[in-house]
């Protein structure tokens, strides 16, 4: 990944608004949300977010799909790989006691509930 392509996924997330819609998306899988299913359960105002959702689409971070009269909303995995390998793409210098408590965290995420990553 290029650093301005990880520096525009980085942007898209470093809002408290756009960061929690990312966060409730990623959470709820493959099946994805509704537009008023996420703003039901974020607070957020229509417009507010719609522009949200347009920030975290163009930073391919959010994909959308329609069935019936709902738009569904549903977390970019691919590109949250792609941003997560570019942030531990050098890490620890060697050293993968540094990086350890990161693998915990995605092992207890990848289990819990049955899902797998």
């Amino acid at each position: 990944m290029e650093t301005q392509n990880a520096v525009g996924g980085l942007a898209a997330l470093a809002h408290p608004g756009r960061l929690e819609v990312f966060r409730l998306l990623v959470k709820a899988g493959d099946a994805g949300l509704a537009a008023g299913e996420i703003a039901r359960l974020t607070g957020s105002l229509p417009n507010t977010l719609s522009t949200n959702l347009g920030i975290l689409a163009g930073a391919g971070l959010v994909a959308s799909r329609r069935e019936g009269r709902s738009i569904i909303y549903t977390a970019g995995y691919d590109r949250m790989r792609e941003l997560l390998a570019f942030l531990m793409e050098d890490c620890c210098a060697g050293n993968a006691a540094i990086c350890a408590p990161l693998a915990e965290v995605a092992s207890r995420a990848c289990g819990a509930e049955g899902r797998s990553c």
